[in-house]
């Protein structure tokens, strides 16, 4: 390719940390005590928070879906952006982690914005569609176990409306899809995945290296 592309260098990273807005202080305290958690590096960064956020607002999403909460980062900041009759629906299996999540929540006075789901993600996105709600969601994100990626990708495409956008995080692994020796089961999903966007007519995909990698999936 001939195009430019900016290496982020950590004095270009401190740059953007410099110009970009600060997150609100709600976001800030969960992320910082979340860093101090096992686990701390599965939640998402604020710059991604920040982008999630202003995809549901010129969307004008009302109604989305998480699966895989942790401490509620990535929930709690589209939750800002949803307008008052905004929901999210959340799914995830730790009650721990997500008690952290809706401790938050109501610090924010966005707990009425979220219904969390405990239990397998599969089997909520199966008796959601048994509900009635297949067709009906406006954005999804994707950040729970890789090696069921794939099913929970299927599952939002008959869970959102055309138009609807799929975001799937962690797409990169860190670079370890890159590389045909690194046969982890994690990363042979992601990889199989990555593929299968590229090549699915259902959607239009757009691979984003920022954070762990990003994948906005527009459904046709």
């Amino acid at each position: 390719m001939s195009s430019r592309h900016v290496t982020l260098t950590d004095r270009l990273q401190d740059y953007l940390a410099e110009v970009a807005r600060p997150e609100p202080d709600i976001l800030r305290q969960l992320r910082e005590e979340t860093e101090r958690m096992p686990g701390a590096g599965m939640q998402i960064g604020a710059d991604q928070g920040q982008l999630m956020a202003m995809i549901v607002r010129l969307m004008g999403a009302r109604r989305c879906l998480e699966i895989g909460t942790f401490t509620g980062y990535s929930a709690l900041a589209v939750a800002l952006a949803l307008p008052d009759d905004g929901r999210i629906v959340c799914c995830d299996v730790n009650p721990r982690t997500t008690a952290v999540a809706q401790r938050y929540w109501t610090m924010a006075g966005v707990a009425g914005k979220i219904q969390l789901r405990l239990g397998p993600a599969l089997a909520t996105l199966q008796s959601l569609s048994a509900e009635g709600e297949a067709g009906r969601f406006d954005f999804a994100f994707i950040d729970a176990d890789k090696s069921n990626y794939d099913a929970y990708y299927e599952a939002a495409l008959r869970l959102l409306r055309r138009g609807g956008l799929i975001a799937i995080d962690n797409v990169l692994w860190g670079g370890a899809v890159a590389d045909p020796g690194d046969r982890d089961a994690d990363t042979v999903a992601l990889r199989a995945l990555n593929r299968k966007l590229r090549d699915d007519v259902r959607v239009d995909p757009v691979l984003l290296p920022i954070g762990d990698g990003l994948t906005l999936a527009r459904i046709r």
